[in-house]
């Protein structure tokens, strides 16, 4: 079983994680750093070549959770363009196009072996989605859609794959293809989600910021934290706020915490 909450309030930590956390002073030394920096598109791609399409399972949650994908048209049938910014292998691209025929998507990844895992899907249609290579950090945006084209941006688990000193230029990148008025749609890791707390010592490598063991790092967001990140590139907030949810094992009697921010930033 699970329980959800939405709010504004973060998730308050026992007693034993609080002391467990402030031992973990500790940072991963500014060497080891600058690889991991070098070398984040390597290691991006040799994680989906050791888990090729099995890692993530398909997101059917997404329009449940995103009701904005219905509710950003004006008409019932009218043709959405998307844009997936870091789409992976395609678990979240490809039942969205299932279950919507009026959206022609736009998406990119960081990793040129899960674009080519995309390209091979059978669902993959070149009339339906145009997939392409990117470094959002670098690579612009318009090289490949034209300017105030897109009517939503999906940012899914993707800005707390990147250095917290660069997600501001994946913001700006972004701002460029949207339409006013329109809306990124942000789903991510929260303060104190149960990935956080799991990390050993010798994993840190700044405030809420982690490297696994593979070399992927992963970023927990403050509510305040993101809605600086966004105004500060020019957008207004609508939704920005923590999903609490409590997963529970009960053979195990295991209780997991999964924090979440869920948000949505508009284009003025």
């Amino acid at each position: 079983g699970a329980f959800q909450k939405k709010g504004h309030s973060a998730r308050i930590l026992s007693p034993e994680e609080a002391e467990r956390l402030a031992k973990d002073r500790v940072l991963v030394s500014e060497f080891k750093q600058l690889k991991l920096e070098k070398e984040a598109q390597k290691n991006w791609d040799l994680f989906y070549k050791r888990n090729s399409t099995n890692f993530f399972k398909d997101r059917h949650w997404t329009t449940r959770e995103f009701q904005e994908l219905k509710a950003c048209r004006e008409f019932a049938d009218q043709k959405l363009t998307i844009l997936e910014a870091g789409c992976g292998v395609g678990n979240c691209l490809f039942p969205l196009l299932e279950d919507d025929l009026n959206i022609f998507a736009y998406a990119c990844d960081f990793s040129p072996r899960a674009v080519e895992y995309v390209k091979k899907n059978a669902l993959y249609s070149t009339e339906r989605c145009k997939v392409f290579q990117c470094d959002l950090t670098k690579d612009d945006l318009l090289q490949n859609i034209p300017a105030d084209s897109v009517d939503v941006v999906m940012l899914i688990f993707v800005l707390s794959a990147i250095h917290p000193d660069k997600m501001h230029l994946v913001l700006k990148n972004i701002y460029k293809v949207l339409k006013p008025g329109k809306c990124v749609l942000f789903r991510d890791y929260g303060l104190y989600d149960h990935a956080m707390l799991r990390f050993k010592s010798g994993s840190k490598l700044g405030e809420n910021f982690y490297v696994r063991q593979d070399g992927t790092r992963s970023y927990f967001f403050t509510e305040e934290f993101l809605s600086q990140l966004f105004k500060a590139e020019g957008y207004e907030q609508v939704v920005n706020e923590y999903v609490q949810r409590e997963t529970v094992n009960r053979k195990e009697d295991l209780r997991v915490p999964r924090v979440f921010l869920q948000s949505k930033f508009q284009k003025p």
